[in-house]
């Protein structure tokens, strides 16, 4: 059996992983355009600010590749997928054979149109290791950055390099920071954390035009800048399942078996969408845990095995200048709402189910609420007042306690 990966982040290795827990001796090809071994994306802000390197920036070990016998493609790109032929055509002109296929090749930068942005010199993006680099070498203690976007992106970017400019300026058209991720009251506290940290906000607003290394915002204000990064979204590379006849929505459409409508064709990770079990709707959840368990999933059935991952939800786990973040799940439903100055809890209920929350401050023991809601937990048979309040074990019944800690409920519980 000759299996093919086109991509090399975390879907990836989960699907490596799934293949080699059923089929040990097929050969395994990992194509990816960037020339790095696999990484994890969401560290390269911390490279920036010097609280990692590369080497810790690894997703695997170095032998990672040559115990689970892949054959790795470095820095090549795929250009064309033939489900018919069955080979993936590669940029240089090689052919690449295969039994059973996955797509991991996560998204790639939106840049909106903005008038003038051309005459911008010093414009980045900040997705990749490569990205990271090249902002890296623009930066100094007199560069002034402005970003286009306050979501995960750009401000991970703007923590990232904070510590080594004269000033950081942000401007979202969205009311808010964070506003894929957090409500309005979570995300003033977030804001005024930021604004200690000499990160300045125009929300609301928008880029009209640059003018050399002057953006021009809509409400007439100016912004003087040095460095551009622009951190507006992302989109999904979809280009290659589409040309080989998959069904593509907003991202490449799986099923819980990772399989695309194409015979032996699959897809994991950030390219594709999958149903969310907090609202029923089929959508994007770019997040890394999804990504590596649908890989994983995508491998066991690759290989022959059965498996199926239906327990997919939005989830986001972020810091930010040592104020942690987590959320989780949708937040349409019931609230109940804990804050201080300084930490902010919200549940959402829904239906006798737990259907989301966001954590801000105090995070401990948020995967006893992230269990919750991908094991849909009737709330009437725990003690929801007291998982409300302190998330813990005892809120459980017994046998439960004792089904999440993987063990048998004692008879004296």
């Amino acid at each position: 059996m000759k299996y093919v990966i086109i991509g090399n982040s975390a879907a990836a290795v989960g699907c490596v992983e799934g293949i080699r827990s059923v089929d040990r001796t097929g050969t395994v090809t990992v194509i990816s355009d960037e020339p790095y071994p696999v990484y994890s994306r969401p560290l390269i802000s911390y490279l920036l600010c010097g609280k990692t390197d590369e080497e810790h920036m690894k997703y695997r070990p170095d032998d990672f590749y040559r115990k689970n016998g892949v054959k790795v493609l470095l820095g090549r790109k795929a250009v064309g997928v033939d489900p018919r032929r069955k080979t993936v055509s590669l940029e240089t002109g090689e052919q690449v054979p295969f039994d059973r296929l996955l797509f991991a090749t996560g998204s790639h930068p939106f840049v909106p149109p903005m008038e003038g942005l051309e005459s911008v010199e010093k414009k980045f993006s900040f997705m990749k290791l490569d990205d990271a680099k090249a902002l890296g070498a623009a930066l100094s203690e007199k560069t002034r950055v402005l970003i286009v976007g306050a979501g995960l992106i750009g401000l991970k970017c703007a923590e990232g390099i904070r510590g080594r400019v004269q000033s950081i300026a942000v401007v979202d058209l969205a009311d808010r920071i964070l506003p894929s991720i957090l409500d309005a009251e979570g995300s003033a506290i977030v804001r005024r954390h930021l604004e200690k940290q000499g990160i300045r906000f125009a929300l609301g607003d928008s880029v009209a035009r640059f003018t050399g290394r002057t953006a021009l915002l809509k409400s007439g204000g100016k912004i003087p800048f040095d460095v551009l990064v622009v951190a507006v979204g992302v989109r999904p590379n979809t280009r290659l399942a589409a040309g080989a006849g998959c069904r593509v929505g907003r991202g490449i459409a799986i099923d819980g078996r990772s399989a695309t409508s194409v015979p032996d064709l699959y897809a994991a990770g950030d390219c594709c969408e999958c149903r969310d079990i907090t609202t029923g709707t089929d959508r994007i959840l770019a997040v890394l845990p999804n990504a590596y368990l649908q890989g994983e999933t995508a491998g066991v059935n690759m290989a022959g095995g059965e498996k199926t991952f239906d327990k997919a939800i939005p989830m986001n786990s972020i810091g930010f200048f040592g104020l942690h973040i987590i959320t989780a799940g949708s937040y349409e439903g019931e609230a109940w709402v804990r804050k201080t100055e300084s930490t902010y809890k919200k549940l959402v209920t829904k239906d006798n189910l737990l259907k989301g929350y966001i954590l801000i401050g105090d995070v401990a023991r948020a995967g006893i609420y992230t269990s919750l809601i991908r094991e849909k937990t009737p709330l009437d048979t725990i003690d929801y007042e007291l998982v409300r309040e302190k998330p813990q074990l005892m809120a459980f019944a017994a046998d439960r306690r004792a089904a999440m800690l993987g063990g048998k409920a004692n008879v004296s519980d």
